[in-house]
């Protein structure tokens, strides 16, 4: 194999920085952009380009950011009344949302996944107090603790981002 010149070295950074920045960009839609940036940096460093500890780092990060997600959807869900039983039927909904909206391109999943956090969350307290209010309610918190939840994996991506980017970048 030829050994790869300067030139196509900073091409090869770049795109690594770009599949990055469009892992950022899908993470708001609820898909696993964290998780595409950790492993463009782990091909990086099977490559040499950015060292072992730095993809360890930032995969931590990434795994505090999905435990993070976890939490304030449920503490934001139960503030709003959510049942724990609720709480996993917004959690279902909106994988199934998600599934459902897939096709359509760069707002399906997110829009879908949405209603299927709302409808899933619902659907449960509604059957648990058969009291649209309470239900409604429920499924509000789902909703915000969701866009939370969303902001805050968005905020981790972004310093994945600048660090890895620097990483790879600097070098």
């Amino acid at each position: 194999m030829p050994a790869v010149t300067g030139a196509e070295r900073e091409l090869l950074l770049a795109a690594a920085v770009i599949v990055m920045a469009g892992g950022l960009l899908v993470v708001p839609l609820g898909l696993p952009g964290l998780w595409i940036m950790v492993a463009v940096l782990a091909a990086a460093a099977f490559l040499g380009e950015v060292a072992w500890w730095t993809v360890l780092a930032l995969a931590g990060l990434a795994a505090l950011a999905e435990i993070a997600e976890w939490v304030i959807v449920k503490r934001t869900s139960a503030r709003y009344g959510a049942s724990n039983k609720a709480f996993w039927g917004a959690i279902l909904g909106g994988i199934v949302g998600m599934l459902i909206g897939a096709p359509i391109p760069v707002v399906g999943s997110l829009v879908a996944g949405v209603a299927g956090t709302f409808l899933g969350a619902a659907a449960v307290a509604w059957w648990e107090s058969r009291r649209f209010g309470t239900a409604g309610r429920a499924a509000w918190g789902a909703v915000v603790g969701r866009g939370l939840a969303a902001a805050f994996k968005t905020a981790a991506g972004v310093a994945i981002l600048v660090l890895g980017g620097a990483a790879l970048v600097l070098r």
